[in-house]
């Protein structure tokens, strides 16, 4: 049984921006609907191995090893570093004239992927989330928490698509202003920078 509660609490959570947002957003600024739609897809499939983890009790090794913690966090940090370099260094990026090559689809659904995987948060959290909305009476509880991580996907995709497809809305005043490209460059460089840091200081 889906509640109310559950698709209110999950699309809060969805809608709060964070690295996933970030990439579909910038995805859908610079290369498009159709690319920024790849971005939504490899964000949403990111979270499956997450999902599962917390589906097959994984979750819980990864809250009491702080090794295995650590070591995904890290990884996460060092990717999304990586990211925002690439990032600041990458003008023509930016520069939304229709000349500049497009990343093939495949390349961008793995670095959405990636961003997703190696962010050990997310495992954590629905070692947190899912349970609360399964039934202690529930008949077949496993069948409940993989319910609920499905339509959790499908809200997923489903926001992120939103927010790329209105990015891709104001590509216009992207490709008309040489300075609004610049901005957009140093600030989503900032913004991976700013979440590769957040994720450095997360404790479990």
């Amino acid at each position: 049984m889906i509640s109310l509660e559950f698709l209110l609490t999950s699309l809060v959570v969805v809608l709060i921006p964070g690295t996933g947002v970030v990439y579909t957003v910038s995805t859908g600024l610079v290369q498009g609907r159709k690319a920024s739609l790849y971005a939504a897809l490899g964000c949403t499939l990111g979270i499956v191995p997450h999902l599962l983890a917390t589906v097959l009790g994984l979750a819980a090794l990864m809250h009491t090893s702080a090794l295995a913690f650590q070591l995904l966090k890290y990884a996460g940090v060092a990717y999304l570093f990586y990211v925002a370099w690439a990032t600041w260094r990458d003008k023509s990026a930016f520069a939304v004239d229709g000349s500049v090559a497009r990343t093939p689809a495949r390349s961008l659904v793995i670095k959405a992927v990636l961003m997703n995987v190696l962010n050990p948060k997310l495992t954590i959290f629905f070692l947190a989330f899912l349970p609360q909305f399964v039934p202690h009476e529930a008949s077949r509880p496993l069948l409940q928490l993989l319910l609920l991580s499905a339509v959790f996907m499908a809200m997923t995709f489903a926001v992120f698509v939103i927010y790329g497809w209105l990015a891709h809305a104001f590509r216009r005043l992207v490709i008309e202003s040489a300075a609004v490209q610049q901005w957009l460059r140093y600030g989503f460089a900032s913004a991976f920078t700013g979440l590769g840091i957040k994720l450095a200081l997360t404790e479990k």
